[in-house]
């Protein structure tokens, strides 16, 4: 059931003022431990997480990157969809493709570090899978990789390309591919022509 205005009002200020709080001091981003609190459902809460990676409230982008920083902490996928959860609230958002993105990949000794939009920093791994589908209208690749607890970053056309310029001629469990490697696992990418030896 759909929050009034008025409760959308009230529990979107809870929802902040809660998720000041599981921040601590401020000086550091830390991560609420969300997974651990069960509070009730508390409605829906007319926020989306567009695909190009913009939070919007009511129609309105969220201009406040701190804001969006903030909320993205609180942020758990269940079974039925996305939330935001405070120990007293969870209200349900809305989120077109992945709720974050990858801006950035470094090499970084043997692993592939992927920054996201708010902030997050993941190397790619056992835990941190990369995975690539393919989109259903147009076809092309949509790469994702796993930041934390089911949650996905998107990651965008021009980390794609990096990536796609690591990538070497992989064995894969489902036969040849193009791959990268990071922490010690090959991930698939994309096919293999037969063109590089």
């Amino acid at each position: 059931m759909a929050m009034t205005p008025a409760q959308t009002s009230t529990g979107l200020a809870g929802v902040m003022s809660a998720a000041k709080a599981a921040q601590g001091d401020g000086k550091t981003r830390g991560l609420p431990p969300v997974h651990l609190w069960h509070p009730a459902h508390c409605g829906d809460i007319d926020i989306v997480i567009k695909r190009d990676g913009l939070w919007f409230h009511e129609g309105s982008p969220i201009g406040r990157e701190a804001l969006v920083k903030l909320f993205s902490s609180i942020l758990r996928l269940d079974p039925d969809g996305y939330h935001l959860v405070t120990p007293v609230e969870k209200m349900k958002i809305t989120v077109e493709d992945a709720p974050f993105l990858a801006v950035r990949v470094d090499q970084v000794g043997g692993a592939l570090r992927f920054l996201t939009n708010v902030g997050d920093e993941v190397e790619a791994g056992p835990d941190h899978a990369i995975r690539v589908q393919s989109d259903p209208l147009t076809g092309e690749p949509r790469p994702y990789v796993h930041v934390r607890r089911g949650l996905e970053a998107r990651i965008n056309r021009s980390v794609f390309y990096e990536l796609a310029e690591l990538a070497q001629p992989h064995q894969g469990p489902d036969g040849p591919c193009m791959a990268v490697q990071s922490n010690g696992v090959w991930f698939a990418i994309g096919p293999w022509d037969g063109a590089e030896a």
